[in-house]
């Protein structure tokens, strides 16, 4: 099924405010943010990524969120599909179950980070898996804090586990 050789890994980077952290953060958080970074690795012709349904995946571009606020050229792996389908499932058995979503500590930027170290030994930008600590650091932040625990977030895709 899969050929040896190099495959391209990309990090897409969306912004789940689409713009409005920029406008808002100054009032609310007394520091400017650039966005509320949702990712996602795209390898072997899909994109995947971590929500609270479990280890998604999708066509690039494929969810709810359309295309990209950003891509990041993470180099290339030589990993075939087959054996990355498997790293995944072990994932999904394991750290990144649904149950264990998390929007501020196990969440799709870790995921995209653990997966990006997988697949080519680099991890994505510190400004987007520093985000949470960032935004916590403030008084707003830190009062927020039950209400960002409840939150899940799931742009849809097809769990890779086959369960809904």
């Amino acid at each position: 099924m899969d050929q040896t050789g190099s495959y391209p890994v990309l990090l897409y980077i969306y912004d789940l405010s689409r713009g409005m952290v920029r406008q808002l953060s100054p009032l609310m958080l007394g520091k400017q943010l650039d966005g509320i970074w949702h990712t996602a690795i795209v390898v072997h012709g899909k994109e995947f990524f971590f929500g609270a349904e479990g280890i998604n995946s999708c066509s690039p571009s494929g969810t709810i969120l359309g295309d990209p606020y950003s891509i990041v050229d993470l180099g290339s792996t030589e990993v075939p599909g087959q054996i990355f389908q498997e790293y995944l499932t072990s994932l999904a058995e394991s750290t990144y179950r649904s149950d264990k979503y998390n929007l501020l500590e196990n969440n799709c930027n870790t995921f995209s980070n653990d997966v990006a170290q997988f697949l080519t030994s680099k991890k994505i930008p510190s400004y987007i898996t520093d985000l949470p600590a960032e935004i916590l650091s403030t008084p707003f932040g830190e009062a927020l804090r039950p209400l960002l625990n409840s939150v899940t977030i799931n742009p849809g895709g097809n769990n890779i586990t086959g369960q809904p």
